[in-house]
Parts: C-alpha cells; structure tokens; sequence
C-alpha cells in the first residue's frame, strides 16, 4: 500500500474538520471543499478550501466593491489584515473584497483547518457592519428610507439604525 501523499493528508484533514463541526459542504471536485458557515453579522459565510500540489488555499467573498469612500474603506481593511492570523482582506481586479488564506500541506490539519474556518467566520462576521457602512452609507439611508416610506420591515438594517434619519415627530 502507497504512503500518503500530503495531499491526500491535508483532504483527510479537511474532510474530518468540517465533519466534526457539522458545516454543510460541497464538493464539486478532487481537493475542492465549499463549506457555508452560519454567522450573524453576515448571515451566512461561504469558504472555498482548494488543497493544490503544494498548500492549501482558503478563500471568501467578503463584500463587493464599494459604492463611496474607497480610500478610507480599502484603508481600513488594510489595517485589518495586519492583525489577523493566517489570511488578509485582499481585492480583485474590479475592487470586491475576499478573505484569502494560504498554508502549507504539511500544516493542514483537522485542528488547523477548524482555526482557519473559526477565523474567516470572525473576520467576516467581526467586520462586515463596519465595511457596509464605509462603502455603503448612501445607499443604506436610502434603503432604509425606501422601506419605510412603503411600511415595509427594516429588521434586517437594524444595525445601521443610527445611520438612518430619525423619524419626524408627531
């Protein structure tokens, strides 16, 4: 019988992590995993994990680009990035926001792959309000008073209550 290759360790590993943590997930392919994980502030947090010939890679959508305020908003998740373990806030070509990890096959393992998980669901969840309201503000005053003006519920935006208008007395 063949030795395991690190590969096949580090799928093992990532097969055992999400099983004991009873996440949902997908596997479109060999060494893909795409794991939902439940959150708060955003909702739900969704990871694709790719175990390549050489490291595993995790990576996130954060948020799409911001409609207001780029250089305080791509500033801030800057400073951000430096204080967290294993990944960093990085940006694609048009400017939407991912959480991106990388590490060694050598270093995957079903403790490891949990820690990682547990960190994309804090920076995302930890974050997300704050993002919003940099790149966003505009567009959730508007959201907000859209939904009001037509009774409809704002429950969903309660955490950016203050950023609405207040309600004129009666």
């Amino acid at each position: 019988m063949a030795a395991e290759t690190e590969r096949e360790s580090a799928v093992r590993a990532i097969t055992e992590a999400v099983t004991e943590a009873g996440l949902e997930v997908e596997r479109p392919r060999e060494g893909s995993f795409l794991v939902t994980i439940p959150g708060t502030a955003k909702l739900r947090t969704m990871v694709w994990l790719e175990a390549g010939p050489h490291s595993l890679t995790l990576t996130s959508f954060f948020c799409r680009q911001p409609d207001e305020n780029h250089a305080a908003f791509y500033q801030w998740l800057t400073r951000r990035s430096s204080d967290m373990y294993g990944m960093a806030f990085v940006s694609d070509d048009v400017g939407d926001v991912y959480v991106r990890g990388r590490l060694p096959l050598g270093g995957v393992t079903p403790a490891e792959v949990d820690r990682l998980l547990g960190c994309v669901l804090t920076y995302s969840d930890e974050n997300f309000n704050t993002a919003l309201e940099l790149g966003f503000a505009t567009a959730i005053r508007k959201e907000w008073k859209w939904r009001l003006a037509r009774g409809h519920d704002t429950r969903n935006l309660s955490a950016f209550a203050h950023l609405a208008e207040p309600a004129p007395e009666q």
